[in-house]
């Protein structure tokens, strides 16, 4: 069935079919109700569906959006890290009628996957989702550089140029945890992680050093290495609360404090900046705050169909973080 057959039985031009399919109505072209009608029957009744390598080269889109990742994410579980931006991309493409093409065949070069490469297939779709905790500078600037429409998810740095993200406001949820250890009398605080490399790092970093700055307090950054190590390093600064980067480090952080008899929060006290971005095992409830990881994964995709669109509007968002009251940030002892 073609555009030319609908327009046989029911008597137009094809030229007539064509508009009715792609829903114009201005000034300049004017389709009769009845006449309208008359098409979008024989199209119900036909079951007649539009050829998409046509639409695209009449509209320059294909209503394709791609998702790239430098991480293996697919498939996801319901308890994995990426799960819920997954969802909140799906979702939100499937509200403006677009698909989703899952860039999974990139190579990987020197441990991580790359974007161009021999097989890119980048240009398949109007333009792209980009995920993961790491993403190339080098990379970003070409995409930029060429003018490859694309978001990240998740605060990137300039990239010989504005890079579109939407983000989680890392800066002012870890800030806040800060000032709620303040407010509970802790004066000697540690920031365990990296705090650089990853923006999502250094952004977590850079809302607690501000935070112990402005209260006038001690703030200890110590890398994660082995639990006990740092437990002792830790215990020696006296330290009363401890802000893991890596929620998994803190429920190995934890186990190690009650292995020396030290109870949580009692005696000492964590804060979790962040979901398990890995497995694991604990029965502590954490305090800390959630990443809005749907929300960033929905607005990721309406970012990328107004840059799509030529609308304007922001693209650089960060998003709050919600707070986790939990039940191991208690008051620092004398």
């Amino acid at each position: 069935m073609t555009q030319q057959d609908i327009a046989r039985m029911t008597g137009v031009s094809q030229t007539t079919v064509s508009i009715v399919l792609n829903e114009r109505d201005d000034a300049a072209v004017r389709i009769a109700p009845e006449t309208r009608e008359r098409v979008l029957q024989a199209i119900r009744k036909t079951g007649y569906v539009a050829d998409p390598i046509a639409r695209r080269l009449a509209s320059q889109r294909n209503r394709f959006l791609g998702v790239f990742t430098y991480e293996p994410v697919f498939p996801a579980g319901l308890g994995d890290f990426y799960h819920p931006f997954l969802v909140g991309i799906e979702e939100c493409a499937e509200s403006i009628g677009c698909d989703l093409l899952l860039f999974t065949s990139a190579p990987v070069v020197d441990g991580r996957r790359r974007i161009f490469h021999q097989d890119n297939r980048l240009r398949l779709a109007d333009g792209c989702i980009l995920l993961g905790r790491w993403l190339d500078p080098a990379e970003l600037a070409r995409l930029l550089a060429e003018g490859q429409p694309f978001v990240s998810v998740g605060r990137r740095d300039d990239a010989g140029g504005p890079v579109p993200y939407v983000g989680a406001d890392y800066p002012a949820a870890t800030a806040a945890q800060v000032r709620r250890a303040v407010e509970l009398g802790h004066r000697r605080i540690a920031y365990v992680g990296e705090g650089a490399g990853a923006e999502s790092h250094a952004d977590r970093l850079l809302g607690f050093t501000a935070a112990v700055a402005e209260a006038g307090i001690t703030g200890v950054h110590v890398r994660f290495t082995e639990a006990a190590q740092v437990m002792d390093e830790l215990r020696d600064q006296g330290v009363t609360a401890i802000f893991v980067e890596e929620f998994a480090d803190g429920a190995m952080l934890a186990e190690e404090a009650e292995r020396r008899a030290l109870r949580v929060p009692d005696d000492l006290s964590f804060v979790a900046l962040g979901d398990p971005t890995r497995p694991a095992s604990t029965d502590l409830d954490f305090t800390g705050f959630r990443i809005p990881r749907r929300a960033m994964g929905w607005q990721a995709v309406e970012v990328l169909s107004a840059i799509l669109d030529g609308t304007g509007g922001e693209q650089q968002r960060l998003l709050p973080c919600e707070p986790v009251t939990g039940a191991t940030l208690a008051v620092a002892r004398a």
